[in-house]
């Protein structure tokens, strides 16, 4: 009789994949990346474990939004006190905070819950061509389309 495979967490080899989002459209960039750090791209993916990859994706600041989302796109947060909203719009947060950008898209895409907060932890954005990770050797990986 045949059983359905599930991986465990101690057997998951994990791999490194640098992603240059330079004119990528943001959303498109974030469904692939997403699918990345879930492990979806793996034939041994459970999805109650974290089977993902780390995803290093760089130049954060040259992505790309379609129609008129740099204007009319806004990111909320809130600090807790009355009156404490705080609105950003795309063409403000693309300039300070490029990074922060692509990590609220791709975590949005990312299961609730402690799996989705451990699967996103293995994200890391920056802005500019450079990132700290040389040593893990990471794979390029080209966005399909």
């Amino acid at each position: 009789m045949r059983t359905t495979f599930m991986a465990k967490p101690s057997e998951v080899e994990r791999k490194w994949y640098v992603i240059d989002a330079e004119g990528q459209r943001l959303g498109r960039l974030a469904s692939e990346v997403a699918s990345i750090l879930r492990g979806k791209n793996k034939p041994q993916f459970t999805p109650h474990i974290d089977t993902g990859d780390f995803v290093i994706i760089i130049n954060a600041d040259k992505i790309e939004l379609t129609g008129k989302k740099l204007q009319q796109k806004k990111y909320y947060r809130h600090s807790g006190y009355p009156g404490g909203l705080k609105v950003t719009v795309a063409a403000d947060m693309l300039k300070n905070k490029p990074d922060r950008m692509i990590e609220l898209a791709v975590k949005g895409m990312l299961p609730k819950g402690t799996l989705g907060r451990q699967q996103g932890m293995k994200l890391k954005v920056y802005a500019g061509s450079e990132h700290p990770h040389q040593a893990q050797n990471p794979q390029a990986w080209e966005i399909k389309g």
